[in-house]
């Protein structure tokens, strides 16, 4: 899909046109992330900081799972 880029203030902007947004799941105030990549930047609402933590914190409630229930009781 092509994408034009604008000139606003001292930065440039891209308009994600509507069915691009629907597709990523995104809305007006929502952050997207860019990540690079061999041939260029991959532009996603996928946040691999966050996925990194995330799986962190599946390996511990697995390790720790009857901890945690006897906690939640």
């Amino acid at each position: 899909m092509l994408l034009n880029v604008k000139k606003r203030g001292n930065s440039l902007s891209v308009i994600i046109p509507k069915e691009m947004a629907v597709s990523m799941n995104v809305d007006d105030g929502d952050n997207i992330f860019a990540t690079k990549t061999p041939s260029g930047y991959e532009i996603s609402a996928y946040d691999p900081d966050f996925a990194k933590k995330m799986e962190v914190a599946r390996r511990g409630m697995e390790k720790y799972h009857n901890a945690l229930i006897e906690l939640a009781k």
